[in-house]
């Protein structure tokens, strides 16, 4: 067959006289079955969760607009936050430039996952504040022991996320479970139990002497 023409989405050239369906950016979301974890892409090999293995289903979504789930929006986006403003303080505590570069790439991420909630549950993205102290947030987060030190850095960090996978699970469980609160509440748990994961690899792999994963 030879190109009658090109797509007026993706401009790429079309193939004979037939209709044509045209996918070029179609990124879906996909809500595990079993993690509740949300994924983002056109496809996955054979529909299973990239993080557990469990059945994928599509969801079909509105922005957020009942009060209770902005307020469960709005609460990650402070996780987030507040993430993204303790490694960067992180960053500039620390001497070493291999957990100079660690931390620096920590508050990317929580960029790139305030970005993700904002895409994803159609809010815009809030402007960042000064003025975070790391051992303010130490104390918070009832970690001990001299804030300059990377392990008390790590400590803390894990202890935030991990805070907020319980706050999230817990909410979780006080509402219905056929709600949409109960949906929103999962998936925030999950994602946040990804960041405790992520943190805890580059913490046992930083004691063991080894590169981090997100250093190289």
């Amino acid at each position: 067959m030879t190109g009658t023409g090109l797509c007026p989405k993706c401009h790429q050239p079309l193939e004979g006289d037939e209709s044509y369906i045209c996918c070029a950016d179609a990124t879906l979301q996909w809500r595990c079955e079993s993690c509740a974890k949300v994924s983002e892409g056109f496809a996955f090999p054979y529909g299973m969760c990239p993080h557990c293995g469990g059945k994928l289903k599509m969801l079909d979504r509105a922005g957020v607009s009942d009060q209770a789930s902005v307020n469960a929006i709005r609460i990650a986006f402070q996780i987030e936050l507040g993430g993204k403003a303790f490694y960067d303080r992180a960053a500039s505590h620390v001497a070493d430039p291999v957990l100079k570069a660690l931390f620096t790439k920590f508050s990317a991420m929580e960029n790139e996952h305030m970005e993700t909630l904002s895409r994803r549950y159609h809010v815009e993205t809030p402007d960042p504040s000064d003025g975070f102290r790391v051992d303010l947030a130490a104390i918070q987060a009832g970690i001990t022991g001299k804030i300059d030190d990377p392990e008390t850095l790590f400590r803390t960090a894990i202890v935030f996320e991990q805070r907020a996978v319980a706050f999230f699970t817990e909410r979780a469980k006080t509402v219905a479970n056929d709600s949409a609160e109960h949906e929103l509440y999962r998936e925030l748990a999950a994602e946040e139990a990804e960041h405790v994961a992520l943190l805890e690899t580059e913490f046992q792999r930083w004691s063991k002497g080894k590169a981090g994963m997100l250093a190289r």
